[in-house]
Formats: structure tokens, sequence, C-alpha cells
């Protein structure tokens, strides 16, 4: 008799890749094993779990809106519509276990199971809880983290400190930049920059590097840049998509392994997925926080690199000024670079989809 699992959560990347991984790892530790998500009406999740080959159930629930009352209106009627569908839908599916990966996807389903006594793992990928999953955490069989100090925000019984998932695909770089350069038409003779914002782009990032093309180019230093979606059409317009031999821009990065492997410095967001990634990279790293995330809880993942000396933190509000001067200043100082890059792999946790699969099982 195969075993049903439903994996609950989503909105963002940072949300679905990691709850993705972990289906991977349960499908191959358990092949007989059956799958259903829950998700968000609307949200990515509902394009990307089925292009992964998995079945997905969308819910009527949406986020708290910062800074508006109106649109507020519907929310306990959200509430309510998700919550009777996850007790429909726990009735009907009959999990043995059920997983949340965060985010306001996650709760109702959590909340249901928690009611009806069916057990479930958290995974909290940051460094600082979000509100559902503090909320739910005390009824939870098991909690995975990827921080230390998690004991602030759980029960420390139930805490197992696993990692985050990752797409284990774009960290094996090993071997690949002479090809990776050669793929953004750049030289292998010049250091390369990789500034990547996620896939809807950072707007801070791209003004950061648009205002300092010029020292970019007096250095001789070659950049890889990610717009991203909401801003390439506007860069290209503004610079021509041939820019400069040395600068290589693109909307959306498809081959993320090439990308990795032709930097010799990343600047990046932090969100915990990313860090998990550039932890196994094993270089040097430039963190922008995004101040637009809940509990600005980039910028506690992002503390918890620099206090190893395991990253450089530049703020967001400084990024426009301080980021491609402080960026290239660490791209001329070796020993520093090699410190970095020791120190960051030291926080790197290797195989979390497949611990957290087993901790799943275990619960069966």
């Amino acid at each position: 008799m195969a075993i049903k699992i439903i994996i609950s959560g989503g909105g963002t990347g940072g949300h679905i890749f990691p709850a993705i991984s972990i289906a991977n790892a349960l499908k191959q530790l358990q092949p007989n094993c059956e799958i259903l998500f829950v998700g968000a009406e609307g949200k990515m999740e509902m394009e990307k779990v089925p292009a992964a080959g998995y079945k997905i159930v969308g819910l009527p629930i949406s986020g708290l809106q910062r800074g508006s009352i109106f649109k507020n209106l519907g929310l306990p009627f959200k509430i309510l519509i998700s919550v009777y569908k996850a007790f429909k839908l726990l009735s009907t599916f009959k999990p043995a276990v059920v997983v949340g990966v965060g985010g306001y996807a996650s709760a109702p389903l959590l909340y249901a199971a928690s009611i009806k006594k069916i057990p479930y793992l958290i995974q909290e990928q940051n460094s600082y809880a979000g509100i559902t999953n503090k909320f739910l955490g005390k009824n939870a069989s098991k909690i995975c983290v990827a921080f230390d100090g998690m004991d602030k925000f759980f029960p420390s019984e139930k805490i197992l400190k696993t990692g985050n998932p990752i797409r284990k695909q774009v960290v094996e770089i090993e071997g690949k930049r002479v090809a990776a350069l050669q793929f953004f038409k750049l030289s292998e003779n010049k250091k390369t920059i990789l500034i990547t914002g996620g896939s809807l782009g950072a707007g801070t990032l791209n003004r950061s590097v648009e205002q300092s093309l010029a020292k970019l180019i007096e250095a001789d230093v070659q950049i890889v840049w990610q717009t991203g979606k909401s801003y390439y059409n506007g860069v290209i317009n503004r610079l021509g998509e041939n820019y400069h031999p040395n600068i290589c821009i693109v909307e959306f990065l498809t081959q993320m392994d090439f990308a990795y492997a032709a930097a010799d410095v990343i600047i990046s967001r932090a969100g915990a997925g990313t860090i998990a990634e550039l932890c196994l990279l094993k270089k040097p790293v430039v963190l922008v926080p995004s101040p637009n995330v809940a509990e600005d809880h980039q910028t506690k993942n992002a503390n918890e690199l620099v206090k190893n000396n395991a990253a450089i933190l530049v703020e967001d509000m400084n990024a426009e000024t301080e980021l491609i001067s402080r960026t290239l200043a660490l791209l001329n100082e070796n020993s520093i670079c090699e410190k970095l890059s020791q120190n960051i792999a030291l926080m790197a946790l290797v195989d979390a989809d497949k611990v957290i699969a087993n901790e799943v099982l275990k619960l069966v």
C-alpha cells in the first residue's frame, strides 16, 4: 500500500524548490509513496510543481498585505475557506504525514493536521522563523532547520539541524569554468563578477551596477549581470544588447551552474535557499539582503554568515554608493577571498533533502 504524504507551502522559489527537492528525495527512498502538494491559488507553485511532475491543489489563501487595510478585508474569509478545504482534503486524501515548507500557503493545512492529530514536519529555511511556522511549531512532530539558535522560536527537543535542500545540479560546477565563460562570451583571462537578484530581479542591485559600469570597465573586470524579468527590457533599452564585451546582460540564468562556475565573486540577495547554494560553492560572496521581506529575515540570514567571516554584507540602502567599490576591492584581495571561501565552506550542510525525507518517513 502506497504511503501518502502532503507537502504544503509556497509563494516564492525559496519555498517551492526545497519542497520539490524533498519530494524527489522521498521518491528515491520510497518509490511507491504518493505525494500531493498544496499551495496558494495563483502563485508560482501552481506552475512549478506540475512542471516537476507532481500533483498540486490550490487553496484561496493569501498573505497579509502590509500597508493596505482595503486589500486585507477579504482575508478572514479566505482563511476560513482555506481551512475548510484543508480539512476536507485531509479526510479524502488521508496522508500519513504532512510537511510544511513555510509561507502562508502551509498554514491552513498544518493547522488542520494538528487538529486531526496527523503528524507533521516543518522545514524552516531562515535564521528567523516566520509567523506561520512559529505558530504551528509547538504541535509539530519535528522541525528541520538550517541555522543555529532556533530554540528561541521552537521547542528545542523537536529541532533537527539539517540545512536547506538545494537544486543540486546548479552547484555541480567542477571543471565547468572554461565552458561557462565561453557560454557567456567572456574571456578566460579576466576576473568575473556574477550579480544575481533572483528570477524577478532586484532593483537595488540593477541600479548599483548601472551607475558603476564605467568603474567596472575601467577595472577591466567582467560581469554576468542577471537583471531579472521585471528590469531586463528597461536595462536593454538604456544600454543596448551589446553594451561592452566585458558586460554580459541576461534576463534569466538558464544555466545557473555556468553562472556560478564563471564567477570569481558573487553578488546576491540573501534568501535562505540561495545561501545554502553559496555555502556549497565555496566562493567569496557579497550579500545585499532585501529589506522587502517579512521580519527582515534576509538580513538575519546574512548576519549568520558575516559573524563567521564567511561573507561580506552591504546594506540595501548603501548599495548604490558602496556595492561595486567594495566588490572590486575584494577582487584584488586574494587572501581575503581565500578566507571567505574557506569559512563559507565550513557552513555547508549536504544532502539536506535526504535527511529531511528520512525524518518524514520516520513519522509514517
